[in-house]
């Protein structure tokens, strides 16, 4: 029997875990110090710890985990999301111990995970990118000089950034000054290289990114598009599928160019490109994310997939069969990512131990998440209680599904953002589709009567 180590946490590593055992494979869950009594620990066949509850000794301790693997016969690794799901260096220690990883390969992995290279080659490639600086932009000289070129608004973003760290936005020369060697200190802390790199800001743009899965005989699938503007600090607190008030064309031509880009940078596996798409219907590639999204469940729910399997199968070989015009979608699907936060108190975090929990359920409802009555919110990771998928015939379907399922959750213990995604999804502008990536601060919070 096959065994598939998963070196994350939480949901998705309960997500999965589950797929894992529909498919008759065995599972190593492997885990922190502090992580032990957790619910993916529960699920798997085997656990191991790989460390104390620092995740640079734990989940970012690629020697420990290759160690786990071996000593419990992994044929397979799932990076999940977050810690080395996006690491070359991890990809190539699986290969050296011939170990599969569910991902693309290592060159695919650098080349997208540096933003900036990532941009040149799409300008090298004819893909419309946002206008800013060539290369790297390494002294606030340069950037001036950027920012002649290009004008303000700008955003300075980290070169390796990801999880909306690493990013700010200026809006003249003195704020230029100001926050250039923050984000570069910021970039260094968060992930090991100070480079940045600037382009224009858009107001009022919006999030729209397209699930590609590409096979190892290069064969590559979208699976339509996903509406990803609901953020907040850049954080998605809400995603849909398919991306909603866009004529079509337009979103077929952002679906042909993702599966384009992929096919540019010869890559495996399940992976998300992400657009902007400014007000005037044009669009420009943003970044590549070579791992499995937290909101991936929206596309299964619409289009009837799988994809942590589809994953699985592409690292072991099978092909894409189905063609493009069969990959047809049928509905349409909200995510609310449910967090232990206190909304009153600026979002602040609040871990600690869920006393109860009641989930919701009936048709069309689906809750992803790696948690039950009696479990820890620690403080060491993310504060992401589940995710709650709801899925009806038209949009507006979806929206009352998700009311109503929102309103059946119940989680005590810890304070949570249950509240406000009823509230975003009761508002007038998300009904009528009228968002942007920041609709939640520029509009919402300066309207929104807290409880």
């Amino acid at each position: 029997m096959r065994t598939v180590l998963i070196a994350s946490r939480g949901e998705i590593a309960v997500r999965i875990i589950r797929t894992c055992k529909k498919l008759g494979l065995r599972t190593v869950a492997v885990y922190s110090e502090n992580d032990q009594a957790c619910m993916h620990t529960r699920l798997a066949d085997e656990a191991v710890c790989i460390g104390p509850r620092q995740a640079e000794k734990s989940y970012l301790n690629i020697e420990s985990i290759i160690a786990a693997a071996k000593a419990y016969r992994a044929d397979l690794i799932h990076p999940g999301v977050g810690f080395l799901s996006e690491s070359a260096a991890f990809r190539l220690a699986c290969e050296e111990e011939g170990i599969k990883f569910i991902g693309p390969d290592a060159d695919a992995m650098r080349l997208l995970g540096d933003k900036q290279s990532a941009r040149e080659i799409m300008i090298e490639n004819g893909f419309p990118v946002v206008p800013g600086s060539t290369g790297t932009v390494d002294s606030i000289k340069t950037a001036q000089s950027v920012a002649k070129t290009v004008g303000f608004p700008l955003m300075i973003k980290a070169a390796k950034g990801g999880g909306g760290k690493g990013i700010r936005i200026v809006c003249s020369a003195a704020e230029l000054e100001q926050e250039f060697p923050m984000v570069c200190r910021e970039a260094e802390l968060a992930f090991g290289d100070k480079s940045v790199y600037m382009e224009a800001y858009l107001p009022d743009a919006r999030h729209i990114e397209v699930q590609v899965l590409a096979d190892e005989f290069g064969n590559t699938r979208h699976f339509g598009t996903r509406e990803c503007s609901l953020q907040r600090k850049n954080q998605k607190l809400l995603e849909e599928a398919p991306a909603v008030n866009v004529d079509e064309a337009v979103l077929k031509d952002i679906q042909n160019t993702a599966v384009k880009i992929a096919q540019c940078v010869n890559y495996k596996n399940a992976g998300t490109v992400e657009f902007l798409l400014a007000q005037d219907n044009k669009f420009y590639f943003m970044e590549m994310n070579t791992r499995i999204q937290v909101e991936h469940p929206v596309t299964e729910s619409i289009y009837g997939v799988d994809l942590i399997k589809a994953q699985i199968q592409v690292a072991l070989g099978h092909h894409l069969t189905i063609p493009q015009e069969e990959i047809v979608s049928r509905g349409h699907s909200i995510e609310c990512r449910i967090n232990a936060e206190n909304v009153q108190e600026n979002f602040r975090p609040s871990p600690g131990i869920i006393e109860t929990m009641n989930l919701p359920g009936g048709n069309g409802v689906r809750v992803d998440t790696g948690y039950a009555s009696g479990d820890e919110i620690s403080p060491f990771y993310d504060s992401m209680i589940m995710k709650l998928i709801c899925t009806g015939d038209d949009r507006q379907e979806a929206i009352a599904v998700s009311m109503a399922a929102l309103d059946e959750l119940v989680i005590d213990g810890v304070s949570h953002n249950t509240e406000f995604a009823k509230a975003m999804l009761a508002d007038n502008d998300f009904v009528a589709g009228r968002v942007h990536t920041k609709w939640i601060e520029k509009v919402f919070l300066n309207r929104w009567e807290k409880p």
